[in-house]
């Protein structure tokens, strides 16, 4: 990865990035509201099994072949993975969380300069374009490789995931560095095998799932999901 591209990752992977992650927990506060995550460790512990069992499996090969698909120009199979990836989504807040940001994160790619074309006509052709779609193509766009880009799709996520819980649990801001320092060795591992395309995709998370549909009825709530 050339100098320029590595400036551009982390231009993407910052929370500065203005896509409206820091408005969504996906699914974190409910947890929290749970008891189920109370302090440091459960909240490691919570944030480690969602990336093993839901987003390492599921999302992180997803992004390759969304990656593969922007390489190849192939925008018929990029409409179809993310349709296949909106189908995923549980409940109607975490639909709507990876659609929002998506939406925004393509409005803000078309008022940056020098991105090709291609990005622009296939993101514009897109009903309800999600994150991980808009994220693939803006990393092809600036010659980002998908793993490196993978990586930071998953650091950008356990951030985020840290930032709910100083705010809701509330956890320290020490203690969210150290849940970070054991989120980026788990990254490290989990993005250290390129997936396959023969590899299957799994989302089976069901814990997951019914704390996101808890947080759309949940009474008093800091964020939209």
């Amino acid at each position: 990865m050339n100098g320029l591209a590595r400036v551009r990752l982390l231009q993407m992977a910052s929370q500065a990035f203005p896509i409206g992650g820091y408005s969504h927990s996906f699914g974190l506060e409910a947890v929290v509201e749970s008891g189920m995550v109370r302090d440091e460790a459960s909240l490691q512990q919570w944030v480690t099994d969602v990336l093993s069992y839901s987003i390492g499996r599921y999302e992180l090969p997803l992004l390759h072949r969304m990656s593969d698909a922007w390489a190849a120009r192939d925008s018929m199979r990029l409409s179809r993975l993310n349709e296949h990836f909106l189908a995923t989504r549980e409940s109607a807040e975490i639909r709507s969380a990876t659609v929002q940001t998506g939406f925004s994160m393509r409005s803000l790619l078309a008022v940056l300069p020098a991105l090709p074309d291609f990005l622009h006509d296939t993101l514009r052709r897109l009903p309800e374009p999600s994150l991980p779609c808009v994220w693939s193509g803006a990393a092809t766009a600036w010659a980002i490789p998908a793993a490196d880009s993978a990586a930071a799709y998953l650091w950008s996520w356990a951030e985020n995931q840290v930032l709910v819980g100083m705010k809701t649990v509330p956890i320290g801001q020490s203690a969210g560095q150290r849940v970070l320092l054991k989120m980026g060795e788990h990254i490290a591992e989990l993005t250290k095998r390129e997936p396959s395309i023969d590899d299957a995709l799994s989302n089976f998370a069901p814990g997951l799932a019914i704390q996101c549909a808890r947080h759309e009825t949940q009474y008093s709530r800091l964020f939209r999901s």
